[in-house]
């Protein structure tokens, strides 16, 4: 069985859909289809959620209309004989009244969760619905039967395995199910996500759980590129990359990929297809424990990066020093990105400044505490990348831009580099000059 991710872009229309009707019939092995919520739409109700929030209602009525309308107007482009859009069009007006039920509840923590994934309830149906209409036989899964999800960073995929084949038996046995992305249960069985992007994430828990021959992610871009190319010119298409080289660059900014797409199917040796449902016969990038090639790969960056020096003569290399550093951080559950060390100071990167003034306040202790914000970590992504003979030249950098940090030992398929995010677009078109325009690697 195979699982296939279409993304908020690839359901956006219904011509988009149409094409992605096409995709699914153009395959004949048993499927799992995980769609997101059209595109938009969560984005709309992560807005009403504020609202209710903030108890600022006066513009929720022509929110609330504007959704409706968004999918209204979808199912009367899909469904053309008057009688079919009509029943169409009267579930899916109860299921509205359910989320307006949703939202009518005093707004509480949790609420949140509930009120943005029926962005892709909404949307799960009416396709369901227009497949069948097609002849597209399938049965619709409720993702909140099985996606038991008690911790987004360690998913129990074996939870997850016997939830889904109970779901499986219990339901219409077909060739094809369609199911919602997004969307899990708490450990309190909560409705909660998996984060924004979580789609992706759903798809290869899903494809763990059922040890699925292949995962294919369809969005609109063609597969991984050697750097981002709403920034960069002239960059290329990778046909393949490693389990290592996905994760390191979907954790260090790119966009296509959720960050932790990779962790539940590289155990499993399942491979991930990365597509674009717009020119589906491009051979897009392909993920796997293949390794194809060695050496420079690729560049990604990641933004709203904050730098940490702390510097102390008298404590940095006393025993235990560097881990009362760490259980701050700990305490307060926030990742650290890079670190580097000198004899007197200790530099580090962290992404999330929720708990900031926090650490600042407990570090304060340790040292003097300097803090740079508004950075960005590049990301030089490859297989035993510090061996490639063209791996020197991205110092040359070093010559043109000010760089904050540089870390490689964690990975041997990563070197970081830490600029200063005014910086950042200058640092990825100098590095792709440097790195890959005088080398053309016709096998990625």
């Amino acid at each position: 069985m195979k699982v296939l991710k279409f993304g908020g872009t690839s359901v956006g229309s219904a011509e988009s859909i149409r094409n992605v009707k096409a995709i699914i019939e153009s395959q004949n092995e048993r499927k799992i289809v995980v769609v997101s919520a059209m595109s938009g739409v969560t984005n709309k109700l992560v807005e009403i959620s504020t609202h209710l929030q903030s108890q600022k209602g006066e513009n929720l009525p022509s929110l609330l209309q504007e959704l409706k309308e968004k999918h209204l107007k979808l199912i009367s482009e899909l469904f053309p004989d008057s009688e079919t859009q009509r029943v169409t069009n009267h579930l899916f007006e109860m299921q509205f009244a359910q989320f307006e039920e949703v939202i009518s509840q005093e707004y509480h923590e949790g609420l949140e969760a509930s009120i943005v994934t029926f962005g892709e309830t909404f949307l799960s149906f009416i396709f369901s619905r227009y497949l069948e209409n097609e002849g597209l036989s399938n049965t619709l899964l409720d993702a909140k039967d099985f996606m038991q999800i008690s911790s987004v960073e360690n998913p129990d995929i074996p939870t997850v395995e016997k939830l889904l084949q109970e779901t499986l038996k219990r339901e219409i046995s077909s060739d094809l199910y369609i199911t919602q992305g997004f969307v899990r249960l708490d450990r309190n069985r909560n409705i909660s996500t998996l984060n924004r992007g979580g789609s992706d994430y759903s798809a290869t828990i899903i494809a763990a759980a059922i040890n699925a021959s292949e995962v294919q992610i369809w969005t609109d871009i063609d597969g991984f590129h050697n750097n981002d190319p709403r920034f960069v010119e002239n960059t290329s298409p990778l046909l393949n990359l490693t389990f290592e080289e996905a994760a390191e660059l979907a954790y260090f900014g790119a966009k296509i990929l959720h960050p932790q797409t990779v962790s539940p199917v590289k155990e499993r040796n399942i491979p991930i297809y990365l597509k674009n449902t717009f020119t589906p016969k491009a051979p897009g990038t392909k993920i796997s424990s293949d390794v194809k090639s060695k050496g420079l790969k690729a560049i990604s960056a990641k933004d709203g990066i904050t730098a940490i020096k702390i510097k102390s003569n008298r404590m940095l290399m006393a025993h235990g020093f560097l881990r009362k550093i760490f259980d701050v951080f700990d305490k307060h559950e926030t990742a650290i990105d890079m670190i580097t060390t000198s004899e007197i100071a200790i530099s580090l990167t962290i992404d999330d400044n929720q708990n900031l003034d926090r650490i600042l306040l407990e570090l304060d202790a340790y040292g003097e505490i300097t803090v740079d914000s508004e950075h960005s970590i590049i990301c030089v992504v490859g297989e035993d990348v510090i061996n490639d003979k063209d791996t020197f030249r991205l110092f040359e950098l070093l010559n043109e831009l000010p760089v904050r940090m540089i870390s490689y030992g964690g990975s041997s398929n990563n070197i970081s580099l830490l600029v200063d995010t005014k910086n950042k677009v200058e640092a990825l078109r100098l590095l792709n000059r440097k790195l890959f325009e005088k080398t053309v690697h016709t096998e990625n």
